[in-house]
């Protein structure tokens, strides 16, 4: 049998389901209203989360813009780029995540937004990814002018680096109205000790991690912690590496993917992460309008209980 730990997972096994225990476990301790009466399931609206630091509502399904927003005015790839954010908006999302790292984004996301009709709903989140304080400043500011913003909703130390000397810096901003929440980030099991560290000794307002149906670790101790301590929580691999999409891509879609209003096997996974009661927001990355709009269905309909997946198989 396949096991679920590995890209070419096809069904739930004890292990992932105590996680999901855990999970629900959390969901009693967080409480209904930080997990279902936060959530408006009003019928083409999409479900909202709160940020556990202010009580803003943030919609569950996002864009991340690695690889996908990488692309030149003129390209072919560019210009699906505009209706890509317009079935982000147009489905009740608003969150948009970038960083220097990921090469031209932070300035197609600026291009994009400074002729969008949505450019108000943007909650606009990027990263710092240098060392050394002056470096740092300097590309925040950087970002926030490709950004075309003069404040931003989320600034994050990316990956980690250098993360004591740029979070100094991050609740200065933040404290003279420059950004409006701060975090950190890491897309590896193997840093999720250190990013449990900081969040133990760190007053923070999100983390983003990586979390999918073939890459549960977060589910062990980050996430939980995450929940106790208030932070709120984005996923930037929702759907793992990818093989485990591409692999399910053509296969018939279980029966009960339509107890929980799935259309498609993305739908699927992203459910499956929203599942978990600490995750505030998904952002996976796409350069399709299509695929940005099949995503934005998943968080607009209700999200079932972790419990739900319990003997439950992505094979057919």
């Amino acid at each position: 049998m396949i096991k679920p730990s590995d890209s070419r997972s096809t069904g739930v096994n004890r292990a992932q389901f105590l996680r999901a225990t855990a999970a629900a476990t959390v969901a009693a301790t967080l409480g209904k209203a930080a997990f279902s009466a936060s959530q408006d399931t009003q019928a083409g609206k999409m479900i909202t989360r709160k940020i556990p630091s202010t009580g803003e509502l943030l919609p569950v399904v996002g864009c991340g813009t690695w690889q996908g927003f990488d692309h030149a005015q003129g390209s072919a790839e560019y210009a699906r780029l505009p209706g890509v954010v317009d079935a982000l908006f147009e489905a009740g999302g608003t969150v948009l995540d970038s960083s220097p790292m990921y090469g031209r984004s932070e300035k197609t996301t600026g291009e994009l937004l400074a002729k969008s009709k949505h450019r108000s709903d943007a909650f606009l989140a990027t990263k710092v990814w240098t060392s050394g304080r002056e470096a740092g400043i300097r590309q925040m500011e950087q970002s926030l002018a490709l950004l075309g913003v003069d404040k931003l909703d989320l600034m994050q130390v990316h990956n980690l680096v250098d993360w004591q000397t740029h979070l100094k810096t991050l609740r200065d901003w933040k404290s003279k109205g420059k950004i409006r929440y701060i975090g950190i980030t890491h897309y590896t099991p193997s840093a999720f000790r250190e990013v449990e560290q900081v969040i133990r000794r760190e007053p923070l307002d999100f983390v983003q991690i990586n979390y999918a149906f073939d890459d549960q670790s977060a589910a062990n101790a980050l996430l939980p912690l995450a929940a106790d301590k208030g932070v709120a929580v984005l996923i930037n691999k929702p759907f793992g590496g990818g093989a485990l999409l591409r692999e399910l891509r053509n296969k018939p879609l279980p029966d009960w993917a339509k107890e929980i209003d799935c259309a498609s096997w993305a739908q699927v996974l992203l459910k499956f992460v929203l599942s978990h009661p600490a995750v505030t927001c998904v952002i996976p990355g796409t350069s399709r309008p299509e695929h940005m709009a099949d995503n934005a269905k998943a968080g607009s309909s209700s999200i079932p209980d972790p419990s739900f997946w319990r003997n439950r198989s992505l094979g057919t």
